[in-house]
């Protein structure tokens, strides 16, 4: 019988997930059918609630609704927990696990695709709104000198830090806190290239090895890149291996294998120019 999944989000003209999800269980031989679910406002159980009755065995869930899976669910990884937001589910009769995998889709992509080790790295994380709580317990768990967390309003910054009290190396800052600061990693995880905008970001915050790496995929060269192009950045990427590595990790935790990523990323790539 073939197992159904689907993601669930608003809007939905513009997700890659079928493609991802059909490409992966074409390479790796699973019997699956991948929808997308347009939920109106207000209505992400209702929707869920129906496509489980229909046989539903999963689900990726995309904005609006990380913060309703995580309501939604009633067991809850210590990823999912920590960030506060759900990007996977999986049902099981009355069970609902849930999971985020936008974190480790990003360590994945940035250590095994681009090859940059965070381990002893100073690495500066721009924004602590959603796509930023996700990115904080993987980043920490792989070991480097510092991550710094920036944010327009302080507040927001310091509470997002406040959930990983204690950890080592983890420090939150306003934009003004970095004058005169370098890191070897930075990661543009604010919604501003979505609006063409750039963050208030010093030029000087970028060493000369720097990785400049975009959370937003399929923009081109975004402001907060050509910003790190100009300083003298040595790589630029973009957040179209995160989003093919979180959901290799999500086709993994469903069907017990997981698919090579290299060539789809390859495939979805839209060049920096």
């Amino acid at each position: 019988m073939t197992d159904k999944y689907a993601v669930i989000g608003n809007p939905l003209s513009h997700t890659k997930s079928p493609l991802i999800h059909g490409s992966f269980a074409a390479a790796t031989g699973q019997d699956l059918v991948y929808a997308a679910i347009e939920a109106p406002a207000g209505g992400f159980a209702a929707a869920v609630d129906a496509f489980r009755a229909e046989g539903g065995r999963g689900m990726n869930v995309t904005a609006p609704f990380k913060l309703d899976a995580f309501a939604y669910a009633t067991e809850r990884s210590e990823r999912a927990r920590l960030a506060g937001a759900v990007n996977a589910m999986r049902f099981d009769g009355e069970r609902v696990f849930a999971e985020n995998f936008d974190g480790v889709g990003l360590v994945n992509d940035i250590q095994r695709n681009l090859g940059f080790a965070l381990e002893g790295r100073r690495v500066l994380m721009l924004g602590a709104g959603g796509a930023a709580r996700g990115a904080v317990l993987p980043i920490l768990d792989s070991g480097p000198a510092e991550l710094v967390i920036a944010n327009r309003t302080l507040e927001r910054a310091r509470a997002l830090g406040e959930q990983f009290a204690g950890a080592a190396g983890l420090a939150t800052v306003g934009y003004g806190d970095l004058a005169g600061e370098r890191f070897d990693i930075v990661l543009n995880a604010t919604s501003a290239s979505l609006y063409g905008q750039l963050p208030p970001v010093p030029v000087e915050v970028f060493s000369p090895d720097a990785l400049a790496y975009e959370l937003a995929y399929g923009k081109g060269l975004t402001p907060f890149l050509r910003l790190a192009q100009g300083a003298g950045a040595k790589r630029l990427a973009d957040g179209v291996g995160m989003l093919v590595e979180q959901a290799a990790e999500a086709f993994a935790w469903w069907r017990g294998v997981r698919p090579d990523t290299r060539s789809l990323i390859e495939r979805l790539t839209v060049p920096l120019l």
